[in-house]
């Protein structure tokens, strides 16, 4: 079960170098590590000049920008390759753009099927980008791993510039060149940046070189060096939703990211906010997470992946508004796809370990369960079973291979557990150390809840504990605007920079309600000592959701974050719930 802990109280030492602070944000800040002045400002008050790096220091940054203007200039046929997720379908976008932007057509998006292909650059795309001379690619947040397709594209003559943020592997393709930080002899400071952070990166490098570049023929527009600063919206959703630490430069993408995103004349962008009913003048980081990221995987996990492209490249209006509902639309599929398979799998956990037992490891798989949805549904197992999930399922056209997504509770590593595994238990496996994939021989799936047990066991790694450390106990008087104020100043919140959490101890409840077309939401009603309503609300939770119901009157602790909402147009200070402790 979870534990939760409060925070460790500061010194007055500690908290000196700070005390032109609101005490209440000191201690907030110290939590993140922002220990002196100068950090804190730095912090709390991003800049782009300073906090956003010079792109050439990127290893093979000149020699990719070269290549890229050379193939410009000569008239080139160029192929954008990129991910179908949510970081490889805004980086495609960011690329496109800046080639509309210098009035070069020669090019086209290639995003692989994620059913179909699967992840990754591949070997019979190549062959079919060869037979229409394509003389360049681009990769987007993938081809860092694809040797093979890299090898057989430089055989066809086709260069291949590799930008991607995943591991590097040894040894590494031979591409022409590969712009991505997380190389040894990369001397970038910023080693965590995403997919489309690193081809955002080499954009800036690019409209950097344009007057610079001594090109043939005058067949480009000028653009001047800062206008890529427009693309920030496509960069800022990438490193809102892809789980990189929003600390440093990704800090300032996120920041300037949703700066642009409210102002964005993207009509794309706009035709999504308008069926998500998300106002465009207070988009955040929430939006981003729940709203607008989940649309845009929709579209791999539920259809093509290039309709997402299409929606926020697109200049034609009718067409952005038809893919935002196709979106919105298949994304609602998704939901009650992802509903269906949770109740399947509730169920079974219930009939293998018990109602009464919370397994140490779950691990289950059908032939007919969609491996792009898994993801989703392991995430949602860990929260409701409080243990570390692998889930398997079957692509309609794989023979003998079965495909995962696994996700950690606590602090368990998944790349480290599989590893630990004997050797040909897992075919592949990659991804981030708490949530990661894996592919398996069909014949040998019966073999793989006891290996990772008897990893588990050697690791002599506790996977029942989950330590969740609460940033101070409030009472419900100090849910108030002020305390908020301090809180925003933190952000934008996420990977690395988690909005700060709270426990209300002991508090009566004054009314539970449902909401929502399907009655699916919870809001939870208390009284401060002024008599003044203090809302908390739970999207996809009931008051059944701790066990036996919850009912007026009752005293819980209250695990929480604070948030705005803007519904109809006027401001509310509101608790989101994370938690609810039953006092017995």
């Amino acid at each position: 079960m979870k534990q939760y802990k409060l925070r460790k109280k500061y010194s007055e030492k500690a908290k000196k170098p700070l005390a032109e602070f609101h005490p209440f944000l000191v201690n907030l800040l110290l939590a993140r590590d922002v220990t002196t002045l100068n950090q804190a400002e730095r912090f709390l008050k991003p800049e782009y000049a300073r906090d956003v790096h010079d792109p050439f220091l990127l290893k093979d940054m000149k020699k990719s920008v070269e290549r890229i203007l050379k193939a410009v200039d000569e008239k080139e046929k160029i192929i954008i390759y990129s991910d179908y997720d949510h970081d490889g379908v805004p980086g495609a976008v960011i690329l496109h753009d800046f080639f509309k932007k210098i009035g070069y057509h020669n090019f086209e998006n290639y995003i692989p099927h994620r059913h179909e292909e699967g992840f990754g650059f591949h070997k019979e795309a190549v062959e079919e980008f060869s037979k229409k001379e394509v003389k360049l690619v681009i990769t987007i947040d993938c081809g860092i791993a694809d040797i093979v397709a890299v090898a057989r594209a430089e055989e066809l003559g086709i260069n291949v510039i590799i930008t991607d943020h995943h591991l590097v592997p040894t040894p590494a393709p031979k591409a022409f060149a590969i712009v991505n930080p997380k190389q040894e002899d990369c001397r970038y400071p910023e080693k965590m940046l995403c997919g489309s952070g690193v081809i955002f990166k080499v954009v800036q490098a690019l409209t950097s070189s344009l007057s610079t570049f001594e090109f043939k023929l005058a067949n480009i527009f000028p653009v001047t060096s800062g206008w890529e600063k427009w693309l920030l919206d496509m960069a800022g959703i990438a490193t809102l939703s892809d789980m990189v630490p929003l600390v440093g430069e990704n800090r300032a993408l996120a920041y300037y990211g949703l700066t642009v995103l409210r102002k964005s004349p993207r009509i794309g962008l706009q035709a999504l906010l308008k069926v998500t009913k998300i106002d465009q003048r207070y988009i955040s980081e929430d939006d981003i997470g729940f709203m607008i990221a989940p649309r845009i995987n929709a579209a791999s996990r539920m259809g093509i992946p290039y309709d997402a492209f299409r929606l926020f490249a697109t200049t034609d209006p009718v067409e952005a508004g038809t893919l935002a509902t196709h979106l919105d639309t298949i994304n609602a599929e998704r939901k009650g796809v992802v509903a269906g398979m949770v109740k399947e799998i509730k169920k079974q956990v219930s009939q293998r370990y018990g109602d009464e037992v919370s397994p140490k490891l779950i691990v289950m798989g059908n032939p007919d369960w969609k491996p792009a949805l898994l993801g989703l549904i392991a995430s949602n197992m860990v929260e409701i079973f409080s243990c570390t999930v692998f889930l398997w399922g079957r692509e309609a056209e794989a023979k003998g291979i079965l495909k995962g997504s696994c996700r950690s509770y606590g602090s368990m590593h998944m790349l480290d557990l599989m590893r630990a595994t004997p050797e040909g238990t897992f075919l592949q496996c990659g991804g981030h150390a708490f949530a990661a994939g894996f592919s398996c021989a069909q014949e040998k799936i019966h073999l793989l809840e006891d290996s990772l047990l008897t990893s588990l066991s050697e690791m002599k790694q506790d996977v029942k504990s989950a330590n969740v450390f609460v940033d101070a106990e409030l009472s419900l008087d100090q849910a108030s605007w002020t305390i908020y104020r301090e809180i925003e100043k933190l952000a934008p919140f996420g990977c690395g920079n988690s909005k700060p959490l709270f426990i209300f101890k002991n508090i009566p409840i004054k009314n539970v309600k449902t909401f929502g077309k399907q009655k699916n939401h919870l809001e939870l009603a208390f009284e401060n000592s002024d008599g003044k309503q203090v809302k908390a609300i739970g999207f996809f939770m009931t008051a059944e959701t701790w066990g036996t119901e919850i009912v007026s009157g009752e005293r819980i602790d209250l695990v929480a974050t604070f948030e705005k909402s803007h519904f109809r147009n006027f401001p509310e200070l509101r608790l989101r719930i994370v938690d609810v402790v039953r006092i017995k």
